[in-house]
């Protein structure tokens, strides 16, 4: 019978090879998942920086991580759109236009969020649909600023924007080819 100390020993020596395969293997099917998409470097480190990857084994897994990340990014808008409304200046067609981007934002949060119930029960083609409508509130809020002619779209909330935009792709591309497997 092997002593508590070479129990230890083989422990401690064989755990850490164990814990690498594991990480290869989820490397692996973050890279196999992102390599098909228009965004791969956002895919993937979008992916590899969030410690529940780790622990997806599929690819309808790693898709609700980045639907969590498009949610963290329309999340942080609308916050960061309501806090430019408080600054804002007297000028009310600003204010009206920022309080319709920070809806608009919070309706692409609840979009996502729709399509992670959506991928839980294989509705695909709902969850599909979801992230699409994610992806086209910023166009909403972009419209709104046209309206009005002289004032400009900030940079800042065209750079969340695309950044929405691109996420929501990648999600996409996710859910078309873990459709067309299923």
């Amino acid at each position: 019978m092997a002593s508590n100390s070479t129990i230890f020993l083989f422990l401690f020596f064989v755990t850490p090879f164990f814990h690498n395969i594991s990480i290869i293997a989820d490397t692996n099917l973050i890279e196999k998942t992102c390599k098909d998409t228009k965004y791969y470097n956002l895919c993937v480190s979008s992916l590899k920086s969030n410690p529940t990857s780790a622990k997806t084994r599929d690819a309808k897994g790693l898709a609700a991580i980045m639907v969590g990340v498009g949610m963290a990014n329309a999340t942080a808008t609308s916050m960061y759109l309501s806090s430019k409304l408080l600054s804002a200046t007297n000028d009310t067609n600003l204010r009206q236009v920022l309080r319709d981007c920070a809806n608009k934002y919070a309706s692409a949060d609840d979009a996502l969020q729709a399509s992670v119930q959506d991928l839980a029960v294989e509705g695909y083609d709902y969850a599909y649909m979801h992230v699409m409508a994610a992806a086209d509130y910023p166009n909403v809020c972009h419209n709104g600023f046209r309206r009005y002619p002289g004032m400009a779209y900030p940079p800042e909330i065209g750079r969340r924007e695309d950044g929405l935009k691109r996420i929501c792709e990648v999600i996409l591309e996710i859910i078309e080819a873990i459709s067309n497997n299923w």
